[in-house]
């Protein structure tokens, strides 16, 4: 599927930039997308041989000690042979890495107990929620590798969100709490290479206070229809720094790649002094933070909410790069999502080497969805500068979704260049935007 994809694109897709969004240049680790060579990892405990059985029956327990046997021998590799294993949440331990055989699986209780509550990341802010089903904390080199499958079994989560939802039609994620697929946090040195990750229940890949990180080759997956599978998000970063994605295929009822990294009144106290206000007051912004250097590369889409998604829980994004790709069936290419309750600024992305369709080029508008300004009386401005989308064949119903909030956010320097659209609505403002530079766009109006 991605050979065929990646042939279909224009010739002008084969080259790759040098530079980032900024003009810095791009390091050479962003180049080197080598397999896991478990080889070298030290040795291979297979889980058959330490009393998980494809048996149906749950065996976290056998799973985590396990885990914790590698890690006081000196770490090592766990392996998935063919056949599903049941199991509740894992905490993974420095120098202990994951391998799925191909034909393998390690699928998810659909019990929540059987993820323990703990504090973590959620949203923007820390507190207590579910476990994920895999879990790496404060761990330098962990991967996750091979062809086999990370299965969240969400099904029974989905059908209680949405139950709830018929009576609340307010209930948040927070109100029906459910376990994430996998969660990375406070990690350097990561790579997560091969695998398929589908049917989460909550968040798909939650990548959390991480640098160095890579994920490539990966299956993401969960259902659009005939069920809905609520907020699940492919890959979340979260106050990340050096992430590369690379070929791979996103399909989840959500946004594919959220850039994410805080919320809140005074969410960017890191990068700005408030005369006056005791910081302390506002918790939820311990631990916020910037995302920069990211780039998003040969990868295929299929259905999604947006291909690439600043928010709705960001703060400060530079640099970065979504470029060679094919999209079918998105929502949205980009999406800039603009809190009322959050200072925001998002800065040097570009887009870029791209076919395919869905219902927006391009939305600008305020997320409104769950924002609480906490009794501060005036809405922080926001910014979005220097967005670059170039060298793109698209079909949509709507070429420029941008709503003008002069009074939220401000946008500016934005360059739209070899654009050929189709388009239902082919309006464009260009004064909704300070500087706005277009060379070679075409826009064709469709029926």
């Amino acid at each position: 599927m991605m050979a065929c994809a990646l042939m279909c694109m224009p010739s002008f897709a084969k080259k790759t930039a040098d530079l980032w969004p900024d003009g810095t240049e791009i390091g050479e680790w962003f180049k080197k997308t080598d397999n896991v060579d478990i080889a070298s990892l030290g040795k291979q405990y297979r889980i058959t041989d330490y009393g998980a059985v494809n048996d149906g029956k749950l065996h976290t327990q056998e799973l985590q000690a396990l885990i914790d046997k590698i890690a006081a021998e000196g770490g090592g590799v766990m392996v998935v042979p063919e056949g599903t294993y049941m199991t509740g949440a894992l905490f993974f331990k420095q120098g202990v890495h994951l391998h799925i055989y191909d034909g393998g699986t390690l699928m998810g209780s659909n019990d929540p107990s059987d993820y323990p509550l703990v504090k973590t990341r959620m949203e923007g802010e820390t507190c207590l929620y579910y476990s994920a089903l895999i879990n790496a904390d404060g761990l330098d080199g962990f991967t996750i590798s091979g062809k086999g499958t990370i299965d969240g079994n969400g099904f029974t989560f989905w059908k209680h969100f949405w139950e709830r939802r018929s009576w609340n039609p307010k209930c948040t994620n927070k109100d029906e709490q459910r376990p994430r697929l996998v969660y990375v946090s406070n990690c350097k040195n990561v790579q997560i290479d091969g695998v398929k990750l589908q049917n989460s229940a909550f968040w798909t890949t939650h990548i959390y206070n991480s640098e160095n990180v890579k994920l490539l080759r990966l299956h993401i997956y969960s259902p659009a229809k005939p069920v809905k599978a609520p907020s699940t998000d492919a890959i979340d970063l979260d106050v990340v720094k050096n992430v590369l994605v690379k070929d791979c295929y996103m399909s989840v009822n959500d946004d594919a790649v959220a850039i994410k990294g805080g919320k809140g009144p005074y969410a960017d106290y890191w990068r700005t002094t408030y005369d006056g206000i005791d910081i302390n007051k506002f918790p939820e912004v311990i631990g916020d933070g910037g995302n920069s250097n990211i780039i998003i590369e040969d990868c295929e889409y299929g259905f999604c909410h947006g291909c690439l998604t600043m928010g709705s829980e960001s703060v400060y994004d530079h640099n970065i790069i979504l470029r060679r790709i094919k999209v079918s069936e998105a929502n949205n290419l980009l999406w800039l999502k603009m809190r009322p309750d959050t200072p925001q600024l998002y800065e040097y992305i570009t887009v870029e080497d791209i076919e395919g369709n869905g219902k927006n080029f391009i939305l600008v508008a305020p997320w409104t969805q769950f924002y609480d300004l906490k009794g501060r009386e005036s809405v922080p401005m926001s910014y979005s500068d220097h967005i670059t989308m170039r060298n793109i064949t698209f079909d949509c119903n709507v070429f420029f979704n941008v709503k003008q909030q002069e009074d939220q956010y401000h946008l500016s320097n934005f360059t739209f260049q070899n654009l050929k659209i189709t388009a239902k609505n082919t309006d464009f403002n260009k004064e909704l935007v300070e500087n706005f530079n277009t060379v070679n766009v075409s826009v064709e109006k469709k029926q």
